[in-house]
């Protein structure tokens, strides 16, 4: 019989490694502590919140010494980003769980697109998270790993006056399904896809919010903690899931 207080105290990532890019602040930095709440060890990447990244690194040392690093990349950087995945690995020893949580967001009308943008756009939210899964990939393949990106429901439905947004979204989404098939069958590969979880910084008035609240199927908004769970889904509970991409969205994606 099951001790109850070993099974309380159990957790399911521990002695595990986690990068997540964009760690720092907002929906990674909730992924990363969720990660970290489960056992796991983390790895917070940021390009120039380091002021952020520091105090939450510090937030989780207190909670657990020595569980937290920090790593400093610019991800357009291609060629930076093979040190990025080295350093994690080396941060303790091993890499179990990549998590592709970077992005940039911006409208792109047509008629105003440059190439500054599209490099941009499509630079973070697809290229990056390529590369850094292809130097990750012989650390996770040797521990079984799991890659975890971060999509979009407009990867599915465009965002008007958002298509290089879009593209890239949709963009990785292929790219999650290609990676479940390159590299199975001992790195699965799975993404989410968030709705109104979190709203951008700038460019969301509260007219917009309303409307987009209103044609989601639940009436409501979610939280970063919605999707935290479905990355807790993946990493602990899904051992027989790779290629998939799920919809935390409140049925935004079918209540259009």
């Amino acid at each position: 019989m099951t001790d109850p207080a070993h099974a309380a105290s159990h957790k399911p990532l521990a002695g595990k490694a986690a990068l997540i890019s964009g760690g720092a602040r907002r929906l990674g930095a909730v992924i990363a502590c969720a990660l970290h709440e489960a056992g796991a060890n983390v790895v917070l990447h940021y390009r120039s919140s380091a002021e952020a990244a520091t105090t939450l690194a510090g937030e989780l040392n207190g909670i657990r010494r020595g569980s937290a690093m920090l790593a400093q990349c610019d991800l357009l950087d291609t060629a930076s980003l093979e040190r990025l995945a080295g350093s994690a690995t080396a941060a303790f020893g091993r890499l179990d769980i990549l998590v592709n949580n970077a992005s940039t967001f911006y409208p792109t009308p047509m008629g105003e697109i440059g190439e500054r943008a599209w490099n941009d756009l499509i630079g973070t939210n697809l290229k990056a998270p390529l590369f850094l899964a292809q130097a990750a990939a012989p650390a996770l393949h040797e521990n079984g790993g799991l890659i975890l990106n971060l999509v979009d429901i407009h990867g599915m439905r465009p965002l008007r006056r958002h298509p290089v947004y879009s593209v890239a979204k949709a963009g990785l989404i292929m790219l999650t399904k290609s990676l479940a098939r390159e590299l199975g069958p001992q790195v699965r590969v799975n993404a989410i896809a968030p709705g109104p979880v979190m709203w951008p910084e700038t460019g969301v008035d509260e007219v917009l919010r309303r409307r987009i609240i209103e044609r989601t199927a639940l009436k409501r908004g979610g939280s970063p903690e919605d999707v935290a769970r479905a990355a807790l889904y993946f990493a602990c509970d899904a051992p027989f899931v790779t290629g998939q991409v799920l919809a935390v969205d409140g049925g935004r994606s079918v209540g259009w």
